[in-house]
């Protein structure tokens, strides 16, 4: 049998789990000034700013390496990029919880903003955009969490075995010790 080492269980599951209160407020890392912290005002706290604020993503991912916050908010592609090939010992929590689109921003009266649209509806119809999501968003640099093991393996359990080896031996020679004076009646 495998010796592993046990990992405890998420504390959440998904965003009804934050709304609950699993997680106090002030560990909850939310970025100031943006759709995020809306959806957390209107949706979770009702208005009471009582989470971590965050300025930068960096803030954001130092946060969470240091535990000054058990959990953040993130747009999906952000997130699926970073914890797939940054900080692998991330991990995405439940479904996406409020879907919106994606803008590109460009100057007001942009010369070329109906060629824009055109060919990002004609990249959305031949699926290449689905191909660039795959090839930037879902790219795994991080290994997968059922090919991480937890097992400990022979190299780790080496000085466990020479250990009990050398008690053994020892525990060997203290008995015959002890038992001298048997075998030297018995063979004489």
């Amino acid at each position: 049998s495998d010796l592993t080492i046990s990992k405890s269980k998420d504390i959440i599951s998904d965003i009804k789990d934050i709304k609950s209160g699993k997680i106090p407020f002030n560990r909850i890392g939310v970025f100031i000034g943006t759709a995020s912290e809306d959806y957390y005002l209107r949706e979770i706290s009702g208005d009471n700013k009582s989470y971590y604020q965050l300025k930068t993503r960096q803030e954001l991912y130092d946060s969470l390496l240091t535990e000054n916050i058990d959990v953040a908010f993130m747009d999906t592609g952000t997130a699926e990029y970073v914890t797939n090939n940054i900080y692998c010992n991330f991990k995405l929590i439940g479904e996406d919880f409020e879907k919106g689109s994606f803008g590109i921003v460009t100057p007001k009266q942009w010369l070329y903003a109906k060629d824009l649209d055109v060919n990002i509806l004609l990249l959305r119809e031949s699926g290449q955009l689905d191909e660039l999501k795959a090839q930037w968003f879902q790219k795994k640099e991080c290994p997968s969490s059922s090919e991480t093991s937890t097992a400990m393996h022979i190299d780790s359990l080496g000085g466990l075995f020479l250990i009990f080896a050398v008690i053994t031996f020892l525990s060997l020679l203290l008995f015959i010790w002890s038992k001298q004076f048997i075998f030297k009646n018995y063979l004489l």
